[in-house]
């Protein structure tokens, strides 16, 4: 019975964190609405949010403040590769290595509590080197999991900034081309490229920020390719700035860059075509493959079995 509502209450807290992930990454308001939201009350949107994203960080910072310093590097924060990764990631807010460090902590000591629980009440019997050793590799699993998850975040923003860059590019090139300036080419990109990748357009818009506080194009520039960590975003830097620096026509160069940019997202998408039979071969072989041979034979083999066996033994 003991081990029995063990097991219920840590199907209910796992099933209660799934649904409550999936409607926090679900219930957020997609680009639309939000531009819907600031065009019914354009005034009190900015204010508002400001204060609410204030306002969280310091609760969630407050919250998990003492369990983060446990796993928060002493010195060394400002220049660690870690923040360049979190800047890589999109998580910009000041709560967001607070989680991060909490997490580490908190999933190291708590997945060999929950087992040296399951074992006190199931009376599991394991020799002491075994629980070391499940021990070790449950407190390493915790402590580098959410490495996991901030690596898979910054695989999928960097696809997402590799897919909307040549979209990015062709809008600046019809700005452009229609008389604007580099810089309100950028901002004009910016607020369009938004509703097809709010990661892009947060670089995009930072950029501008950064040339209205003072600082040089091409500095700017690099700041955006440092944060998103793309090998696209990098070569497209260098040609603006190698542009900016010769006096070169930035429009003939956003056209082959942008046709440039284009045939690398066709090549990307023809590489994860080509990789669709290889990854479909381990779930064909380990699934499919079987349930179908067993439709396909078993009718056969239920009649050898009841029919073919008992002639050859005489029966």
């Amino acid at each position: 019975m003991n081990m029995q509502i063990v097991i219920l209450v840590l199907i209910f807290l796992a099933v209660t964190g799934l649904a409550m992930s999936v409607t926090l990454w679900f219930g957020r308001d997609p680009a639309l609405r939000q531009r819907l939201n600031q065009l019914v009350n354009p005034e009190s949107k900015g204010e508002k949010s400001l204060i609410a994203g204030s306002e969280w960080q310091a609760r969630v910072i407050k919250a998990v403040g003492p369990m983060a310093k446990l796993s928060t590097p002493k010195v060394g924060w400002d220049e660690s590769s870690l923040r360049v990764r979190f800047m890589q990631a999109g998580l910009r807010e000041t709560a967001w290595p607070a989680i991060y460090f909490a997490a580490k902590t908190v999933l190291a000591l708590l997945w060999p509590g929950l087992f040296v629980l399951y074992q006190g009440l199931s009376a599991m019997q394991m020799t002491a080197t075994n629980t070391i050793l499940v021990l070790v590799l449950l407190t390493a699993l915790g402590y580098y999991l959410p490495n996991v998850l901030l690596a898979n975040l910054i695989k999928h923003r960097k696809r997402e900034v590799e897919d909307a860059l040549p979209d990015a590019l062709d809008m600046m090139l019809v700005c452009v081309e229609a008389g604007l300036g580099l810089d309100a080419a950028m901002n004009r990109a910016a607020s369009e490229i938004g509703l097809r990748s709010e990661a892009m357009a947060d670089e995009l818009n930072l950029v501008a920020l950064e040339l209205r506080m003072g600082v040089k194009r091409d500095q700017a520039l690099r700041n955006m390719a440092l944060r998103t960590g793309v090998d696209d975003v990098a070569s497209f830097v260098a040609m603006l700035v190698q542009a900016d620096r010769f006096g070169t026509n930035v429009a003939d160069a956003l056209r082959i860059e942008a046709e440039t940019m284009r045939t690398h997202r066709r090549l990307r998408a023809e590489e994860r075509a080509a990789k669709i039979p290889l990854k479909l071969l381990f779930p064909l072989i380990f699934f499919i493959f079987p349930s179908l041979m067993l439709v396909l034979l078993g009718p056969a083999m239920i009649s050898i079995y009841r029919v073919l066996l008992p002639t050859m033994s005489g029966g």
